[in-house]
């Protein structure tokens, strides 16, 4: 048995240990790994009526990627136009969400971290109540709040500075806000974690030394902070590249998410080969993009997981 089993068992007791070793296998085997396997077979089959599946045309073929990329055979198109530019888009405007979330959960978790006091832990209640209502519910709520004869509309209105009603859904602002406002926690709380640990020492002898705020903050802040922050970015990356509730709801015309093509090849068009193989390259993508910007920024995998 490995040392660290070792521990692990004896830190917890055998039966204990049993427990929470099978719980974990569970869930990163049964919930994870599994699923995303059988996705990834899905991906390389045709689409076939139900009698013939597992018949002689079941083989594994490259058809479903070969249609991300070049579209239908006989389109007027070279490439696949369409596809190609919303999987882009989702893309950047998951990345655009992200470095909103940071610059606007940043200051947040350092001032959660930094103070004391029963004001601080009702400032992080109230940052925690609204999560107790389910994510469909408050994209519907900011639905309202963004329409055209929403609170915010009426707002503007009334104070003169718009004319007429903004349409915040047709220009994506309600989306951003939505998907910015839906993962916000998820980048407070690893921050927070982190410098929560600082020694508020550092801090004073940099001030003592002449430094400026914005220099403390680059020097010592935010290097100690990197893991929190990686942890942070990640999570909000990931799950705004993959969101599919909040585009559906807060999402305007021209503003198609590529999790909304993964959804209508599964559902609309009963194509689990070709909904399977989108799912694979958004979920593949975006590994290698994380992946690229730890190495960029020289994060290492074990500072994601603290």
């Amino acid at each position: 048995m490995p040392v660290f089993l070792k521990e692990f068992f004896k830190r917890n007791g055998t039966g204990m240990g049993s427990l929470m070793l099978g719980l974990v296998l569970f869930w990163t085997i049964g919930l994870i790994i599994l699923p995303q396997l059988s996705m990834l077979d899905f991906s390389f089959r045709p689409n076939l009526p139900p009698p013939e599946v597992g018949g002689p045309k079941d083989v594994y073929t490259l058809e479903n990627y070969k249609y991300l990329v070049f579209g239908p055979e006989g389109g007027s198109q070279n490439y696949n136009a369409v596809d190609l530019k919303v999987f882009f888009r989702t893309l950047v405007a998951a990345v655009c969400v992200t470095i909103f979330n940071l610059i606007l959960c940043y200051p947040i978790a350092y001032y959660l971290a930094q103070n004391k006091g029963n004001h601080i832990r009702i400032f992080a209640l109230m940052l925690i109540i609204p999560y107790w209502i389910n994510e469909i519910l408050r994209a519907f709520a900011l639905r309202i709040i963004f329409g055209e004869t929403g609170v915010l509309n009426n707002a503007l209105v009334g104070l003169g500075i718009f004319d007429t009603p903004f349409d915040f859904i047709r220009n994506d602002i309600a989306l951003y806000a939505g998907l910015g406002y839906a993962y916000i926690l998820l980048m407070i709380f690893p921050i927070y974690n982190v410098i929560e640990s600082l020694d508020r020492n550092q801090i004073e002898a940099a001030r003592d030394m002449g430094a400026s705020w914005a220099k403390i903050h680059q020097r010592v802040v935010i290097p100690y902070a990197k893991p929190g922050i990686s942890s942070g970015c990640t999570m909000v990356f990931m799950l705004s590249a993959g969101a599919l509730a909040a585009p559906q709801i807060l999402g305007g015309p021209s503003s198609l998410w590529f999790t909304q093509l993964i959804y209508q090849q599964f559902n609309d068009n009963s194509d689990w080969p070709q909904g399977a193989a989108y799912a694979v390259v958004l979920l593949v993508t975006c590994i290698l993009l994380v992946l690229a910007v730890m190495r960029l920024f020289k994060v290492n995998m074990g500072d994601i997981g603290k």
